[in-house]
């Protein structure tokens, strides 16, 4: 993740600049709960598209061969350029339980792997507090800037009995007519290079409703 921003230049240099998003990421969530019905923490797999995993390789200088077989030294660096992420980055993860944010903790059992060509990274991301059955518990994953876009592939629970989830996927034709009103009813694509693009990456994320019972 060092290099992340570095590559995310390259993918907006390589579209037109009011493009929105511009790096797709296939999300996989497990959800981890307890035995006494809690939810405890979020397993997050991020499959980044095809595209953006080449300018990330190319940023890196590794698979220079294009053979899809990284060196053990080339899976170091790998490594190192993902799992180390800026500072002001938070995880693109947000967790509410009654309207109220869920306090997250750092990531944990980072890895990043590199198969056929795509990059993806699994971690976890721990409640500082599990969450009970006193109300449902929504999830996203999205950037607040939608220049990347995160697509929930698959999601399911494990630990403790008790607790379910369900997939409410985004109203993009609602998402889209949002845009439009905070662009003051221009379409996305009239956005000069050198304007602010308004923060809309919720308004087009999945959620994921996690209820535990009993």
């Amino acid at each position: 993740m060092i290099r992340f921003a570095l590559a995310l230049l390259l993918a907006c240099a390589a579209a037109p600049a009011a493009a929105h998003p511009h790096v797709f990421v296939q999300a996989e969530i497990e959800i981890l709960t307890n035995e006494s019905r809690k939810m405890t923490g979020v397993r997050l797999t991020w499959t980044y598209d095809d595209y953006f995993s080449l300018l990330l390789m190319a940023d890196l200088g590794i698979d220079l061969d294009s053979d899809m077989v990284l060196t053990p030294e080339e899976e170091d660096i790998l490594r190192a350029g993902v799992l180390d992420w800026p500072e002001d980055f938070e995880g693109d993860l947000y967790v509410t339980q009654g309207d109220q944010p869920v306090a997250l903790g750092s990531k944990e059992e980072h890895t990043v792997a590199f198969i056929d060509g795509v990059v993806s990274e699994t971690h976890v991301r721990p409640l500082v507090y599990p969450a009970g059955n006193a109300a449902p518990t929504p999830l996203q994953i999205y950037d607040p800037d939608f220049y990347v876009a995160y697509e929930v592939i698959d999601i399911h629970v494990s630990g403790g009995d008790g607790c379910q989830a369900e997939l409410q996927k985004a109203d993009l034709d609602s998402a889209y007519k949002m845009v439009e009103v905070l662009l003051g009813g221009r379409a996305a694509s009239d956005v000069g290079p050198n304007e602010e693009f308004p923060p809309v990456g919720k308004y087009f994320a999945d959620t994921v409703v996690i209820t535990c019972t009993g």
